[in-house]
């Protein structure tokens, strides 16, 4: 069977994948927090006919002789690259302005909380920091954070602290909000609902440590309150991307029907 079919298919099964990746990061071009995905490809093995000749004082070298096998998905990689700002004025909206994730849980008995870059938080009734889908907010100590009874008003400084105003008042310096510093973000899993989780490849053993905001010792970024990190998907380079998915996809696909036209004249010439 002719190998240039076999490496159409691979072909087109990698474009595929590519155009998966690229349908998703439209998809998510308004999601807060969001990063985008690209698609790397690979060569695979390849079969040799003939091997090398060294050169001699006589002789001059002769190359060997190889026939690629098609193409694979050498790695799809999450872009961690900062989106742009969107200014709301809501207090309890929060951008980091650089490096870190937000810390959140789905309980208070978690140990090693979800990570993520989506900061649209709220204050449930319980008058705790909570994200949309009800995720604990966690401060610097890995806890919940909870206001206290009597506040009738809060700010959060660029480090993560919480200023609250008493019913009295007076100020009053609260917890500061957790951060997570992570040495290869893109080896962490997306989980949805804006949510990574903590893998052995990105940060060494999976160990996680809790640090704070605008911490030059722990290269961590500022938090901006009043503002959304927005995602980092570019319409322009998407749209690119995928115009070139698409003609690699109907390139491999002409491969296939080539080679199944010459093995029908293979077959055509026994009369």
């Amino acid at each position: 069977m002719l190998k240039s079919m076999y490496s159409g298919v691979s072909g087109m099964r990698g474009f595929q994948t590519k155009l998966d990746v690229i349908g998703n990061n439209i998809a998510n071009v308004n999601t807060t927090g969001f990063k985008s995905s690209r698609v790397m490809f690979k060569d695979i093995m390849s079969q040799t006919t003939a091997g090398v000749t060294a050169p001699t004082d006589d002789t001059g070298g002769v190359n060997s002789k190889q026939i690629g096998l098609g193409v694979s998905v050498g790695s799809i990689d999450t872009m961690h690259l900062a989106g742009s700002a969107q200014t709301t004025n809501n207090p309890t909206d929060l951008r980091l302005e650089g490096d870190g994730f937000f810390l959140v849980s789905l309980s208070e008995d978690q140990e090693v909380p979800y990570l993520t870059r989506a900061g649209d938080f709220h204050v449930d009734a319980n008058r705790r920091l909570v994200t949309s889908d009800g995720l604990f907010v966690l401060d610097s100590g890995g806890a919940p954070i909870q206001l206290d009874d009597d506040v009738v008003a809060f700010s959060i400084g660029q480090d993560g602290t919480i200023n609250q105003q008493m019913a009295d008042g007076t100020m009053e310096a609260g917890v500061q909000l957790g951060i997570g510093k992570v040495s290869n973000p893109s080896g962490l899993d997306k989980i949805g609902g804006n949510l990574y989780r903590m893998t052995m490849n990105a940060n060494l053993d999976g160990e996680f440590e809790i640090v704070t905001a605008n911490n030059a010792e722990a290269g961590t970024g500022s938090i901006v309150a009043g503002q959304l990190e927005m995602s980092n998907v570019d319409l322009t380079g998407e749209f690119t991307e995928m115009i070139v998915a698409q003609r690699g996809f109907q390139a491999n696909s002409r491969i296939i029907t080539t080679s199944d036209e010459i093995l029908q004249e293979v077959v055509n010439l026994k009369r």
